[in-house]
C-alpha cells in the first residue's frame, strides 16, 4: 500500500462493512506510522465491531467532511484496545493533532469512555 497521498492530510475515509456487505463509510483523523496507518476510535463504535467482524477495508485522505481527496484504495485493518497499542496510538495522535487531540481525548476520560485503536496495512 502506498501512502504518499496520505501526507500532510488531516483526515480520511474508511469504508467498513457490515455482514451484508453493505459499506459504511466515516472520516476520521489518522496517524500515519511507517507502513501503516493508524485511528483513534471508542471501543464501542461500528467501525470496530465490522473490522473485528471483517479485516477487509477501502480507505482515501479525504476532507472533514469525507469528501475523498485522494484515491481510494483496498487494506486490511485490525482492531486492538491493549493498553500498549492505546498508548502508543495516543503519543502519535498528539504529536499530529497537538491540543485540538488532547481537548478530544480529555472529553473521552471525562465520559470515561473506552478507546480502540485500528491499525491499517496494505492487502497484500
Amino acid at each position: 500500500m502506498t501512502l504518499k497521498q496520505f501526507e500532510k492530510q488531516q483526515y480520511l475515509n474508511i469504508e467498513t462493512f457490515r455482514k451484508n456487505g453493505e459499506g459504511v463509510k466515516t472520516p476520521v483523523w489518522f496517524a500515519q506510522d511507517g507502513e501503516a496507518l493508524r485511528i483513534w476510535t471508542f471501543a464501542g463504535s461500528g467501525k470496530i465491531k465490522r473490522i473485528r467482524n471483517n479485516g477487509i477495508v477501502r480507505v482515501a485522505p479525504s476532507k472533514v467532511s469525507g469528501e475523498p481527496v485522494g484515491e481510494w484504495i483496498n487494506a486490511q485493518a485490525a482492531a486492538d484496545d491493549s493498553p500498549e497499542a492505546i498508548q502508543y496510538v495516543e503519543k502519535l495522535m498528539r504529536k499530529k493533532y497537538g491540543l485540538s487531540f488532547s481537548f478530544f481525548r480529555g472529553l473521552g476520560k471525562i465520559r470515561k469512555s473506552k478507546n480502540a485503536v485500528i491499525k491499517i496495512v496494505g492487502a497484500g
